[in-house]
């Protein structure tokens, strides 16, 4: 049976990707209690990795689709950490944001404003979160962004 937020994400034509395996030494996720956090989520998409750099490359509109994808990748996560069953998910606790931007770039929070905003489009209220968006020189693979997420789940 489909749950809920997945019968929400196939109205918004969202499906979930497997979760990738890490591509270094550290686990996807990690459960403590009814807690789960999950390990930054790179811009992915459906035409492969999203690079670029805000301010120089990028603006802060394209930024929101990089981590609007990031969302779906930190869902996917989820359900795995819930053994396939997104029911199980509480509340979307805490996100911390990183934007590939120039020095001067200071729009990081519309960029992940795309994260947020799919979060509570998708999954309503448990969807509200608190969060931070923050500014880095670079990111891994030259992406535009990397989000990481503490969930709870039951």
């Amino acid at each position: 049976m489909t749950s809920t937020i997945e019968t929400r994400l196939a109205e918004l034509g969202v499906t979930l990707p497997n979760v990738p395996a890490p591509l270094a030494n550290y686990v996807p996720f990690v459960q403590v209690g009814d807690i789960v956090y999950v390990s930054g989520q790179i811009s992915n998409g459906p035409d492969g990795l999203i690079k670029g750099v805000m301010g120089a490359d990028m603006s802060a509109e394209d930024g929101a689709v990089a981590a609007r994808a990031c969302a779906i990748s930190l869902l996917a996560q989820v359900r795995a950490a819930c053994d396939g069953d997104l029911n199980r998910l509480v509340k979307v606790v805490k996100l911390t944001g990183f934007v590939n931007s120039t020095a001067d770039f200071t729009d990081q929070p519309k960029v992940i404003n795309g994260c947020s905003d799919f979060m509570v489009q998708a999954l309503g209220d448990i969807g509200r979160h608190a969060r931070s968006a923050v500014s880095a020189a670079s990111l891994p693979l030259g992406v535009a962004v990397e989000i990481e997420g503490i969930f709870q789940i039951k």
